[in-house]
């Protein structure tokens, strides 16, 4: 936890808005997608679900591929609480939904479904494209899974398998957008980049979640923006996005939320 008030407060010192941002596309990024107030019929949907995962008071037990909770000392965890406490924020969620309106990608790539908070904002911020998400627990997938039936969300298509096993079956990945949480591992984060790289075209955007989790997700936060492809990054604290556009000079941006 010292960590993580440390680095919060070394982000805050150097976070700013859209006046210290001097590059026009993530100028318009930040006002137009990021700071965008509009009501969007789309967050009652979001809500909705949310409410419905809220309800739910059964208990599953959970296979973690990752570095593990700071939230659950088992792995028998009750759904209504991994909602509330480790997944998604309605903030973050919405965020997500906005970036694929505002950026309306041809694909988008989601590494860690856990209960589908962030599967469902992208399904429904284009729903004429179809959602890859991977999850490795099945008892999570199929909790997942049972909320876009509820809710009618046919453009997801959810695979079952630990992200190296996804990886390793040679697919064409959709990389225009990909939002990447879970397995929260300096080498396996650097290893999926690494994976995405050849696939990841110059309108393409990683979101990396939980930058700061630890001392060692910092240094492959920092090795994947200063990376010889990625032209410009953005800092968020919870997120780290990279672009590769070859238009843009190469910077690097703190951007508050």
């Amino acid at each position: 936890m010292y960590y993580q008030i440390k680095s919060y407060v070394k982000y805050l010192r150097k976070a700013t808005n859209q006046h210290g941002v001097h590059s026009p596309f993530i100028y318009d990024l930040v006002t137009q997608c990021f700071y965008n107030k509009k009501k969007y019929l789309a967050y009652e949907t979001l809500a909705k679900h949310r409410k419905h995962l809220l309800k739910d008071m059964s208990n599953i037990v959970v296979t973690d591929f990752g570095a593990g909770s700071r939230v659950f000392t088992s792995n028998k965890r009750n759904v209504a609480a991994i909602a509330k406490n480790a997944g998604m924020s309605k903030k973050r969620q919405r965020l997500l939904y906005r970036l694929v309106v505002y950026l309306q990608p041809k694909s988008a790539l989601e590494l860690g479904t856990s209960l589908g908070l962030g599967t469902v904002a992208m399904a429904l911020g284009n729903p004429k494209i179809t959602i890859t998400t991977v999850e490795g627990c099945t008892n999570t997938a199929n909790k997942a899974q049972d909320g876009f039936e509820e809710f009618s969300i046919s453009n997801i298509e959810l695979h079952n398998e630990t992200f190296e096993d996804f990886f390793g079956n040679s697919r064409e990945l959709g990389c225009n957008l990909v939002y990447i949480d879970g397995n929260h591992n300096q080498e396996r984060t650097l290893s999926y980049f690494e994976s995405l790289l050849p696939q990841v075209q110059n309108d393409s955007v990683l979101i990396f979640d939980d930058i700061y989790w630890s001392p060692q997700m910092t240094e492959a936060w920092n090795r994947i923006k200063d990376h010889k492809r990625v032209t410009a990054s953005i800092d968020t604290y919870q997120w780290g996005l990279v672009f590769f556009r070859k238009e843009q000079q190469k910077q690097h941006f703190f951007i508050r939320l």
